[in-house]
């Protein structure tokens, strides 16, 4: 028997409940960082970047490295829509469209998506019809999703982001607003 099976085993023994369930003392402090498993001390953060059409990054949303990449979407987009206002409360930037990797493929993120007048451009997977998506796929539009895929390897030039040394996510979520902050000033600066 594993070490975290004689945890759980001795948690359900002694009723408590959330250790039964697998939840750790260091989920419910930072559920960013992911839940301690075996050997490993902690899964590795995920990051959901939203980016313009130039790869300048607008918002970004941390998420425990076992959670679904679908589930960061809401809050993504929730906290785009707080954030990025001017002095005067009124929205400077809003997506037209969202281009996602075949995770975010589901009937939910479509209709959610349409709802807030941003077009899906997400594949099918491979077991789904295409047609009978809500949405029809725009190919052009997608290939513009590696815009997104630079923004990331250019954060992984930070070294603290790619080593992930904070050991919070309030802390590392830090490091990712400097990052974007030396990425903003170097494009005002570069005349």
């Amino acid at each position: 028997m594993t070490k975290r099976a004689q945890m759980r085993t001795l948690a359900a023994e002694n009723g408590d409940s959330d250790e039964a369930a697998g939840h750790t003392e260091a989920d419910a402090i930072d559920p960013a960082l992911g839940r301690l498993v075996e050997a490993w001390p902690t899964l590795p953060e995920a990051i959901h970047l939203l980016c313009d059409a130039h790869g300048h990054p607008l918002h970004f949303h941390l998420t425990a490295g076992q959670d679904h990449e679908a589930t960061a979407l809401k809050p993504l987009l929730e906290g785009a829509d707080e954030s990025l206002v001017d002095h005067q409360g009124e929205p400077v930037a809003w997506p037209l469209q969202l281009a996602g990797d075949k995770a975010y493929g589901a009937n939910w993120i479509d209709e959610y998506l349409l709802s807030l007048e941003i077009q899906p451009v997400i594949p099918s997977k491979s077991n789904e019809d295409q047609d009978d998506r809500a949405v029809e796929f725009d190919r052009e539009a997608y290939r513009g999703r590696n815009i997104v895929e630079r923004l990331v390897g250019w954060l992984k030039e930070s070294r603290r982001i790619f080593s992930r040394f904070e050991k919070t996510a309030k802390n590392f979520g830090g490091m990712l607003k400097l990052a974007f902050i030396r990425r903003y000033l170097r494009l005002m600066c570069a005349d």
